[in-house]
């Protein structure tokens, strides 16, 4: 038996902005240790083969993310050395049903492996009880159950739903396992204080183990609308370089849907005969979070005597149980317990813990008001490295442009700027209309309007250097590509 597994990575996490933003979501922030969430689940199944048979097999994970992210997805997984048997990419969202059902059919060329499927975004602090968890998960899988695992619960908790556990499934390889009896709603708090109490609910944590044909099969019993949609959006799709395209106009027209909508409750709710005898709970204890607000990522984060969570240049003074984070500036922060405040270089928020699912509000803000706060945080990676809006101002934008070793930006032209660039580190390969020529530190160039053309870093070392734009408009969106080598022409 082959455990396949699947990384989903989409989402925005809005709950965590200023940090996450909807083009660098937070499962690409390095929130806790100096991973990225991304990076540390690629990561978490190291070991995982000590606890499987010796005919068990792990392949290489399949990852499913917005197609805005792909350059940033691989790049992260480069940097540790993990490799992927594919990247498949969303054109748009719609949820974690369509989103393993495009990775339950990239996964048939495997023949029908056990699918564990993992959301980019969550910590896991013990490692080792993951693993056990999983093996456990591996067995029930391989005879045809849809696996869930549900959190034991260390307190009474209204922001998560909720796993009532049924009876022991009996088997000694599953141990702990049970049928699962009913999924439950987010409660109030008097019903997660009596849910807490009575040992019989887990928290429900999104992470599923099934056969590639087993979901497949019961998607099409219970959604086959969805099923559908997915076939041909992935039959109609492509490669391209690293990734795997669906069809964009196939998948926009698939119903959004969770795993947990879709599939898991309808196998509980005593509408289909046997439904309760293919699903099944594992409960995990291994000190679990999906970071879904600032309180989560305060509670797994390491704190000082006072309570306090400190990340950058912070100085707290008769402050207790704040998570302050600078990423910019100094952050002082004086007299004022229970608070977070979080500084970025185009941003500062400040919220009380009790009020932090709040922030949401902050984005629908923004987003209302057409601001590009919610979207881009001030530097911007790029498939080549990156850019830095350092100044603007009224007809005039300043950046600061890092261009890695061998990257390449593509060939284009403005309508309604012009620019100057001017070399602080590094060799400049430029191409300007019918001109190709070399800037080294201290040269620079000028790009007029409507001229064609390139910036390459044909050396070792990165290629730093200034960009004065000037013009009428300064929109990203004035920009005409003629050539490209990340295919985005």
């Amino acid at each position: 038996m082959n455990i396949q597994p699947v990384i989903l990575s989409g989402g925005s996490g809005s709950r965590l902005w200023p940090m996450s933003r909807e083009h660098y979501p937070k499962q690409l922030l390095p929130l806790v240790g100096d991973k990225t969430m991304l990076q540390g689940t690629a990561q978490r199944l190291e070991g995982l083969q000590a606890f499987l048979g010796a005919e068990d097999g792990i392949l290489e994970p399949i990852v499913v993310c917005n197609e805005e992210h792909r350059f940033l997805v691989a790049e992260q997984l480069r940097q540790i050395g993990a490799k992927h048997s594919s990247i498949i990419l969303e054109p748009v969202g719609r949820n974690t049903a369509p989103a393993l059902t495009l990775a339950a059919i990239n996964a048939e060329r495997e023949g029908d492996p056990v699918l564990l499927v993992m959301p980019a975004d969550h910590v896991i602090q013990d490692r080792e009880a993951f693993l056990r968890a999983v093996a456990q998960g591996a067995v029930l899988a391989g005879q045809g159950c849809l696996v869930t695992f549900g959190i034991v619960p260390d307190r009474a908790e209204t922001g998560y739903g909720y796993i009532r556990q049924g009876h022991h499934i009996g088997q000694a390889s599953a141990q702990d396992a049970r049928y699962i009896a009913a999924f439950v709603e987010k409660p109030d708090a008097v019903a997660a204080e009596d849910y807490w109490k009575s040992g019989q609910y887990l928290w429900n944590s999104g992470i599923f183990m099934m056969r590639s044909s087993v979901w497949l099969q019961e998607l099409l019993r219970f959604r086959p609308d969805i099923v559908q949609s997915c076939q041909v959006a992935y039959q109609q799709g492509k490669q391209d370089q690293d990734f795997y395209r669906v069809n964009k106009v196939a998948f926009s027209s698939c119903p959004s849907d969770s795993i947990d909508y879709a599939v898991m409750e309808k196998l509980t709710s005593g509408g289909f005969a046997s439904g309760n005898e293919k699903a099944a709970v594992i409960p995990l204890d291994a000190g679990w979070s999906d970071v879904g607000a600032w309180a989560a990522l305060w509670e797994v984060s390491d704190k000082d005597e006072h309570g306090n969570v400190m990340k950058g240049d912070v100085y707290a003074h008769g402050t207790r149980n704040a998570l302050l984070i600078a990423e910019h500036r100094f952050l002082a922060c004086v007299g004022i317990d229970d608070i977070v405040v979080v500084e970025t270089p185009d941003a500062v928020m400040v919220v009380h813990q009790s009020k932090v699912q709040d922030v949401k509000q902050i984005v629908a803000h923004l987003k209302d008001k057409k601001r590009s706060e919610y979207l881009l945080h001030r530097k911007v990676s790029r498939p080549w490295g990156s850019y830095d809006s350092i100044d603007n101002g009224e007809r005039f934008q300043v950046k600061r442009i890092i261009v890695s070793p061998g990257g390449t930006l593509s060939m284009q032209m403005h309508h309604h700027r012009a620019e100057h660039w001017i070399v602080v580190k590094g060799t400049a390969r430029v191409t300007r209309g019918d001109e190709v020529f070399l800037l080294t530190e201290n040269q620079s160039t000028y790009i007029p309007i409507g001229v064609t053309h390139r910036l390459e870093n044909p050396g070792t070392i990165p290629l730093e250097l200034i960009e004065v734009q000037s013009g009428s408009y300064l929109g990203e969106d004035d920009i005409v590509r003629f050539e490209d080598t990340y295919g985005r022409s």
